[in-house]
């Protein structure tokens, strides 16, 4: 049964790209090293494992990684853009103040990013790529059960903690095993995004446009089963996505991460066994770090300070290392705005608009929940060539990163 709804959740046809570009950005960090904002020692090792990736070349490890890493960027689409998805059904249920269920979901995603991009340089990157899909999954499911929205908000903010964390860890996994050739898949990787935002709205157009009361008439559970439906679905299959993460790809710990911690050997043993999956050999040996390291160390200017925590025990160090040169100071100021900028325009435009404009009494003709998820998926059609199209032009020296964002920014 088709019934009103609020306006579609639209998204800008532009996101997608500029998800894709922003992160890209984060390559453009090792162009800033130079200037001794980074450790000596760390630095010399982490050049001596890119030679020996870049040695193994691109291979059946870093394509498979490329699938898994990817379901992060899957569900960092999928669970925000679920929250706009049900917010019109859950509203008429539970008679709530709209912008509270986004303000939940986005406390979460705020606590999860510190946590989990902090996180994985301390207690490393294998932990935090696991959990944070395991997590969003299972409060994700558990969401679709809540009796109150007070339940549906708070299971809805734990599930966000998880995502906060997806798309920092697994661009930081994805690189760290990616030779220098192929580093420009970073910004395809993002077509996963896309494909989040495809999906969800496809799985989300017949379940709420069929199993939604009519919001001009009383609203109980049994008659209002189209958003816990969508819940339950996406939930499920992101927890399938976390056991083929957990039980069926073999991550190894991140060596750069292995070698910011002095255990050297190990990061040696990691570089070996992926070229052993790849079929290949590598000549690297712990010699080589050691004579980095030596090196680094003998260095006239050598002044010493670590990136990474030697410890379990986080400090302000992670921070000031981001901030080290005026340089580095004014390209993540830029990163971290452009990101702000993108979560305001994306919160504004799929939850507060729509939100907005229902609640100050805007007419659309045919405002039925099936034509709004109808034109929710054909809008998510148009973002998958956006990925593409972005990891094609960053590579091209006439427009590369900087002008691929700035086109897609300004659309």
């Amino acid at each position: 049964m088709s019934t009103n709804s609020s306006p579609a959740n639209l998204k800008s046809p532009s996101e997608d790209t500029v998800h894709s570009i922003s992160s890209q950005l984060i390559l453009a960090k090792a162009d800033l090293y130079d200037e001794g904002s980074v450790d000596p020692v760390y630095q010399a090792k982490a050049h001596v494992l890119n030679q020996a990736l870049q040695e193994i070349g691109m291979g059946r490890y870093q394509w498979g990684l490329f699938a898994v890493a990817g379901f992060g960027y899957f569900s960092d689409s999928v669970w925000p853009l679920i929250t706009g998805l049900i917010l019109s059904p859950a509203l008429n249920e539970f008679q709530f103040n709209g912008p509270f269920l986004s303000l939940a979901s986005n406390i979460g995603l705020l606590v999860g990013a510190i946590l989990w991009s902090f996180g994985c340089d301390v207690w490393g990157r294998k932990w935090s790529f696991n959990l944070t899909l395991f997590l969003s999954s299972i409060f994700g499911i558990a969401a679709g059960g809540s009796a109150t929205f007070v339940a549906l908000a708070s299971l809805v903010a734990v599930s966000s903690v998880g995502v906060g964390g997806n798309m920092p860890v697994d661009s930081a996994v994805f690189l760290d095993f990616m030779p220098s050739s192929h580093q420009y898949l970073l910004t395809i990787l993002s077509i996963w995004w896309a494909f989040g935002q495809l999906l969800g709205s496809l799985v989300a157009w017949p379940l709420i446009a069929h199993f939604s009361c009519d919001p001009s008439t009383s609203c109980p559970r049994s008659s209002n089963m189209g958003w816990r439906y969508l819940l339950f679905t996406l939930g499920g299959l992101m927890l399938i996505l976390a056991f083929i993460r957990i039980f069926l790809f073999k991550l190894y710990e991140s060596p750069r991460f292995l070698a910011g911690r002095g255990r050297d050997a190990d990061a040696v043993a990691v570089i070996h066994a992926v070229a052993r999956y790849n079929g290949k050999e590598s000549s690297l040996s712990v010699e080589d770090l050691q004579d980095a390291a030596r090196s680094a160390e003998d260095s006239e200017h050598a002044e010493r300070w670590t990136m990474l925590s030697r410890s379990s025990v986080w400090s302000a160090k992670h921070v000031r290392a981001l901030f080290a040169t005026r340089k580095m100071a004014w390209s993540t100021s830029l990163l971290i705005s452009i990101w702000g900028i993108i979560g305001l325009a994306s919160t504004l435009y799929n939850n507060f608009l729509p939100y907005l404009l229902a609640s100050r009494g805007a007419k659309f003709e045919d405002a039925t929940y099936y034509t709004t998820y109808r034109n929710q998926v054909i809008l998510s059609i148009t973002g998958i060539p956006g990925a593409l199209l972005a990891g094609w032009s960053v590579e091209r020296p006439l427009i590369g990163r900087r002008g691929t964002l700035a086109v897609s920014a300004g659309e």
